[in-house]
């Protein structure tokens, strides 16, 4: 950090001007209180007018009515303009109510003034033992000599076995309650640090979105070269650390045996008398699901992007084929404007001029058209092979009985696979059931849909035919109680 940097991000990083501005006591506490305490992703602005307006009330007994002059919405509309960028003012799909949410620059403030906080105790045997077992992946992770690995491996068994004896002698070591406190306090603080990255990652699709739709807008080039460049920009990020690391989370957070593991372990630790005495913030039980909501909605800002960029495929085919009748018009008038009126002199040349010789051979001979022979009467089939049935066979879906399969099976499990769900109760009508089964999940908002592990399904037909179909992976989620 040189001076000049130190000078850049003074002048314009907004946690700086944040940590400069003189309102910055109520700015702090207000977002901490309505956005990171509660874990909000978004706040409708009428909420938060009302819940900011019972602050300032507060405020002017204790401080004074000219302490804060303003009204709630001129606060908010200030923290949310461009040259402050503590909250995001947007518009959600189909809603014509602002929202707001909080940026990652404010959110580090209130992060780093949280961490100034005097705490109970430092925790650092938890966070030493961290560290030994990062080194410790990292040279394993690069090892390529086999014998090495098996000596390690081979290490590591006998340390197993020797613990596993010392179990069944009855030698159990218990964990202190300092050592589970110390380490509870580590998990919650790396749990809420997920979710503030959560939000960087978001901004910075939303930022590649942002510049795609200006560059869609100034673009005067070809729409291929344009599209290389915004391609090229979306595979940078992807494809970056961040990128990388944020698409293995994600893959990690999909399992439903990792969420059924969360959930358990959760419950396991919260229910520790160590733990109770630490006075736990309860919304940690469901963290799992925050961080599944918060990569949802980044997931929807790159859906948002491909959205944009087919709008823009379309937007210029429609275009050119506008251009190509325009100038089909154009000729059709200048035509019948010179038709009556022919210009005098040559006004039209051959390259390659030549006679118009048409031999007599080149001509086909004549062939007489084919008469077609009609039947006066008409033979009655054998009716007797005929089944009327047959016509009233048709193929109905009961969805009622898929969603109760879907719901017996959320009864054991928070989550379930489509293919788990078909797996117990097979599919009786074939591929119309199966499409059933996608609709349903298209219209539950508790439902989500993964392209990127795509699942094949099986089932069986009445002739005993094996069927096979190819499905993204939909993952069921119970309703929070």
């Amino acid at each position: 950090m040189d001076y000049h940097t130190a000078a850049q991000l003074r002048r314009h990083h907004p946690a700086w001007k944040l940590l400069q501005a003189q309102h910055a006591p109520l700015t702090i506490s207000f977002l901490d209180e309505v956005f990171i305490q509660p874990n909000e992703r978004s706040l409708s602005e009428s909420h938060l007018q009302a819940r900011l307006e019972d602050r300032l009330f507060n405020l002017r007994e204790t401080e004074g009515e000219d302490a804060f002059p303003q009204t709630a919405a001129h606060y908010l509309n200030d923290w949310a303009d461009n040259d402050k960028g503590w909250l995001r003012k947007f518009y959600p799909a189909n809603s014509d109510e602002a929202h707001f949410d909080l940026t990652p620059a404010a959110e580090k403030v209130i992060q780093w003034l949280n961490s100034l906080i005097e705490r109970q105790f430092v925790g650092t045997e938890s966070r030493l033992k961290t560290v030994f077992d990062l080194l410790q992946q990292m040279l394993e992770g690069v090892e390529t000599d086999k014998q090495t690995r098996l000596n390690d491996l081979q290490r590591r068994k006998a340390e197993i076995e020797d613990e596993i004896a010392r179990v069944e002698s009855g030698d159990i070591e218990i964990m202190e309650e300092t050592a589970v406190r110390e380490r509870f306090q580590q998990l919650s603080t790396t749990a809420r640090e997920l979710l503030s990255d959560f939000r960087e990652v978001e901004q910075n699709f939303r930022q590649l979105d942002r510049q795609a739709r200006e560059q869609i807008t100034t673009w005067e080039g070809r729409k291929g070269e344009l599209l290389d460049e915004i391609f090229g920009e979306r595979d940078a990020i992807a494809d970056s650390d961040q990128g990388r690391t944020f698409r293995a989370f994600w893959d990690f957070l999909m399992s439903p045996t990792r969420q059924q593991q969360l959930t358990e372990g959760l419950e396991q630790v919260l229910s520790l008398e160590a733990v109770q005495q630490m006075a736990p913030d309860p919304r940690i039980k469901r963290v799992h699901y925050d961080w599944l909501e918060a990569g949802e909605q980044t997931q929807r800002t790159v859906a948002r992007l491909s959205a944009q960029l087919r709008r823009f495929l379309d937007d210029q085919a429609f275009l050119e084929n506008k251009r190509i009748m325009q100038l089909i018009q154009s000729a059709e008038t200048h035509a019948i404007a010179l038709r009556g009126d022919p210009l005098d002199g040559t006004w039209m040349t051959l390259e390659s001029p030549k006679a118009d010789i048409n031999l007599p051979m080149e001509r086909p001979l004549f062939s007489p058209p084919l008469r077609p022979v009609l039947e006066t009467s008409v033979a009655t089939g054998d009716e007797t092979d005929v089944d009327p049935q047959a016509l009233f066979n048709q193929v109905v879906v009961d969805k009622a009985r898929l969603q109760s399969a879907i719901a017996r099976e959320l009864r054991h499990s928070s989550q379930v696979t489509l293919a788990d769900v078909i797996s117990n109760h097979p599919l009786q009508v074939g591929l119309a059931e199966l499409v059933s089964y996608l609709s349903l999940a298209g219209d539950d908002p508790r439902a989500s849909f993964d392209e990127t592990q795509p699942q094949t399904i099986e089932w069986q037909d009445d002739d005993g035919t094996r069927r096979h179909a190819r499905a993204p992976l939909v993952l069921f989620t119970r309703a929070r109680s």
